[in-house]
């Protein structure tokens, strides 16, 4: 392939097409970009890539809306990352039955556990329907916009469904508005955990690790889809579903991996901004990243403390306190690499390129022709709001459940009773108690509307704040203590009755979660006409670059829809060091031993034993001789590529990516080749840790690895 260089400051990181950059669509994958895979030694047809009937996406899968996975089995056992599968196996655990501490594994059919809520979906087919939405959106509002795209997708669906009532249809824009893409999808509803490890191993390094390299992480979990017994098609749960036939399954390979071999990822990326400006982008590092990072600094604190001093709160908790640290060091992570390579002055001159060419056509095309000063204008205008905006979701939503409920009173609840007597019409919430606990509770909302009142300024205040300051002196744990003793909405059967108004308002909550909905809205209104001009200008600033840049392939940006990333196994150099590309059982050990100053690196005493073994046997590598636990590929990923299956260059898995390293956390805007990594976890420590300390014969047959 023609390698045309387009980068800046020799960093490659901005042009499109390098041969390990990219998150390409299956159905128009470029011939190009195929050429470049088999060059580097993938060896099966393209075919067999998507639609042919071995095809391998169609056995990778959405992972319930968050995630990917892969099947690897003739009864639809779905491997994917142990923290795809933390909320699933929280959700089970209870302080005696804690299998997030003591892992899981059901022995039979029988003994695998159902899940409320998880799904997963196989893509079945994707078109491209630009011509189709330009003409329904066009001389349309936002509003009416979003109206059209919603009805043409339950039109599309209503068809498809009369052809196959399984399938549904989701209509998405890529390339920022530039294209639009319709997905078929079939989506299987039971799906039950059958095997996970304990979480010092599925989360082992916690936060110590997240984002690091080296790792020693067995970063996975074990599932089964249930299907109709008559059709072997997606079904609600039943007891008498049984496990799905799927015609093709992901082979499994104890051969291993090299230096330079083959790699790739197809999984269902969620959201990357590399078509981004450089306003954009500062927008990014100093609200959004900078914003995350100072409010969760005080939540999880917080939250841990709490957790540290109760199991029954850990189990409570920890599900919500993994996701929140997880982007929290992502931010921090990002904006050191925004600013370590100089990523706005970057973007800034290639704008610069982009300007010089738009001066040079001849003839002015509406849909490039970029108004730079007003992008700008824009984003400056909307930095206040966007901030307030920011501390608003970080400090108010889904943060408490008091919180929670106040603005639920306030969106309209279900109502119970006599229609015909309105005021004796009530709402109530369902008991949810075992799901939170209340001094923590408290404590949380105390210290996020301080925090808030702090951060934002008075004029994107909500009202409850200036009563603070007034009535309680600016003490605001004295005014939670008040709510928390004066409202009912934690009370366990408290009934409101919202027609009732001059009582219903009695209730501080009702006041508070009424006020914060105002506040939100009237930021909204102010946002929304600015952030749609900028979206404009973004969306011309992608197609001039496209334009610009015609004669090479490019890939739009993530938007949880299945992707392919390919590249080679391989570590990177930083400072003159190399990191190498895989971990050993013996370094996973070497950290045991550091636990009594690193609690993250604590396991229990057979994880010791296990991992000390002087022969691994079969789950050994023939090169290196060792046990060998996660490796590096140079494959482009982002958040929702979790569980994503990695293969060889013969379509074979040999891991699950599950994570990339601190040195590329600024991937979601910009790649850069040299740095960015993916870390997998190598299927042969699955296999052993399943085989070994699982005992888990039955699903190791299953699998069948050769």
């Amino acid at each position: 392939m023609k390698k045309t260089s387009l980068v800046l400051a020799g960093l490659l990181a901005l042009s499109s097409a390098h041969a390990d950059e990219g998150m390409w669509t299956l159905f128009n994958l470029p011939q190009p970009i195929y050429q470049q895979m088999a060059n580097y030694g993938f060896q099966l047809p393209a075919d067999q890539l998507y639609k042919g009937q071995n095809a391998i996406s169609n056995y990778v899968v959405n992972f319930s809306g968050f995630c990917s996975g892969v099947v690897v089995s003739p009864d639809g056992l779905v491997f994917t990352n142990h923290h795809c599968g933390f909320g699933a196996i929280n959700a089970h655990s209870t302080v005696e039955h804690d299998y997030m501490k003591d892992g899981f594994y059901a022995k039979s059919f029988s003994e695998e556990l159902p899940n409320e809520n998880m799904f997963v979906s196989f893509m079945r087919d994707q078109q491209d329907i630009t011509p189709r939405v330009n003409a329904l959106l066009k001389d349309k509002s936002r509003a009416a916009q979003e109206e059209a795209l919603i009805a043409l997708e339950e039109q599309l669906t209503d068809s498809i469904k009369k052809i196959d009532p399984t399938l549904h249809i989701e209509v998405k824009p890529f390339y920022e508005g530039n294209k639009y893409y319709a997905t078929t999808y079939q989506e299987f509803r039971d799906v039950r955990l059958v095997f996970t490890v304990p979480k010092s191993m599925g989360k082992f390094g916690g936060d110590t690790d997240n984002w690091m390299w080296p790792r020693q992480t067995c970063d996975f979990s074990v599932f089964r889809i249930y299907a109709d017994p008559k059709t072997n098609g997606p079904a609600d749960y039943s007891k008498d579903n049984v496990p799905y036939r799927p015609k093709q399954w992901a082979p499994v390979t104890l051969d291993g991996y090299k230096e330079k071999d083959f790699a790739m990822t197809i999984g269902y990326p969620g959201t990357t901004n590399r078509y981004l400006s450089s306003y954009g982008i500062q927008q990014r590092r100093d609200i959004e990243n900078t914003v995350r990072v100072q409010a969760r600094d005080i939540k999880l604190a917080l939250i841990k403390r709490y957790m540290d001093s109760d199991p029954a709160i850990r189990i409570q908790y920890e599900d919500a306190y993994a996701s929140s640290a997880n982007y929290w060091k992502n931010s921090m992570g990002m904006n050191k690499c925004i600013d370590s390579i100089g990523l706005i002055r970057q973007k800034a001159e290639y704008e610069a390129k982009i300007r010089t060419w738009l001066n040079q056509q001849t003839i002015k095309d509406p849909s490039v022709d970029v108004d730079f000063s007003k992008l700008a204008a824009d984003y400056n205008a909307a930095r206040p709001v966007v901030n307030a905006l920011s501390y608003w979701q970080e400090s108010f939503w889904r943060t408490t459940e008091f919180f929670a409920r106040a603005m639920r009173l306030n969106r309209g609840m279900q109502l119970k009773g006599d229609a015909k007597k309105p005021k004796k019409q009530y709402c109530e919430f369902a008991d949810n108690s075992n799901e939170w606990n209340y001094a923590l509770d408290k404590e949380l909302t105390a210290a996020m509307m301080k925090n808030y009142a702090e951060q934002v300024p008075a004029e994107y205040h909500p009202a409850f704040i200036k009563t603070v300051y007034q009535k309680f002196g600016g003490d605001f744990k004295k005014y939670t203590d008040y709510l928390y003793k004066t409202s009912k909405v934690l009370t366990k059967g408290a009934k409101f009755f919202p027609n009732d108004k001059k009582n219903f308002e009695k209730d501080p909550a009702v006041k508070i979660g009424g006020e914060l909905l105002a506040i939100y809205a009237q930021l909204g209104m102010k946002a929304m006409p600015l952030m749609e001009e900028v979206e404009n200008e973004e969306k011309k600033l992608c197609e001039a670059k496209l334009q610009m840049e015609m004669d090479m392939p490019h890939y739009s940006d993530a938007n949880f829809t299945m992707r392919l990333s390919y590249g080679q196994v391989g570590g990177y150099m930083l400072g003159g060091i190399n990191s190498g590309y895989y971990t050993t059982a013996e370094s996973i050990v070497e950290k045991f031993k550091q636990s009594k100053t690193i609690p993250d690196y604590e396991a229990e005493p057979i994880m010791m034993d296990l991992l000390s073994a002087k022969d691994f046997g079969r789950y050994t590598d023939k090169d290196s001789k060792k046990m060998q636990l996660c490796f590096l590929t140079n494959n482009d990923i982002t958040g929702g590529n979790s569980g994503s299956p990695i293969f060889d260059g013969k379509g074979r898995l040999i891991g699950l990516a599950f994570d990339g390293n601190w040195d590329s956390l600024s991937s979601d805007i910009n790649f850069d080749r040299n740095l960015a990594r993916c870390i997998g976890v190598d299927i042969r420590f699955v296999l052993y840790m399943m085989d070994k300390w699982g005992k888990a014969e039955r699903l190791i047959k299953e699998i069948n690895p050769q």
